[in-house]
């Protein structure tokens, strides 16, 4: 049987990354392997009936943090563990680097108690690879204007957007095997070429 694979999406909205889970699917799809594509906060009908108060709803850091724990618990437990369990590759539009970034670095969460919340629910398991979409937050806010009715967190100040991408690349730096930061502003063929080339490497570990 196949060794399932982690990988995971990552960058501040409208950085770029859902522009290419889909197209990254497909192309493992084409390899043979089997799939499971979801989202974060979200991907079991707990966590996305919490992922609607999220972005929806008015509240505290605090609760805002444990909200995201307590969906990311049950997506771990009802839909990610057994499909890598099974085998299959899971592809995730967002994960816990993400809760660094915008509860740590945007909102002020306590770096320990992120760290605490991570090792009881993560229990161990990390992806195996996440791409971090990196993009200047004054660009991205033009794109998601283009695109989208904002939800809570798109309509936060460029000032908020600064230190979450801040926090991003601070993670990628720590964890240099795990990412691979991508430009952004680079054409869409560019970087699907980066990203096709990094699934061989993965293929083959």
């Amino acid at each position: 049987m196949t060794t399932g694979r982690f990988v995971t999406f990552e960058g501040i909205d409208g950085a770029g990354k859902s522009t290419h889970v889909d197209w990254y699917v497909e192309r493992l799809r084409a390899r043979g392997l089997e799939v499971v594509q979801t989202r974060e906060p979200g991907g079991s009908e707990l966590a996305e009936t919490l992922r609607e108060l999220l972005l929806r709803r008015k509240m505290g850091m605090q609760a805002e943090l444990l909200l995201m724990f307590a969906a990311r618990s049950d997506h771990l437990e009802r839909l990610i563990r057994p499909a890598l369990a099974a085998g299959r590759w899971v592809v995730c539009d967002r994960f816990t680097d993400s809760t660094w970034a915008y509860q740590g670095s945007g909102r002020g969460a306590p770096a320990e108690r992120i760290a605490w919340l991570e090792e009881w629910v993560h229990d161990g398991l990390q992806p195996d690879r996440s791409y971090l979409f990196d993009l200047a937050p004054e660009l991205a806010a033009q794109r998601r204007a283009s695109v989208r009715t904002p939800d809570r967190f798109e309509c936060e100040e460029v000032a908020f957007f600064e230190r979450v991408r801040r926090g991003y690349l601070d993670r990628a730096q720590a964890n240099p095997a795990r990412f691979v930061v991508l430009e952004g502003e680079r054409a869409v063929p560019e970087l699907r070429v980066i990203l096709e080339e990094d699934i061989a490497e993965l293929w083959k570990t």
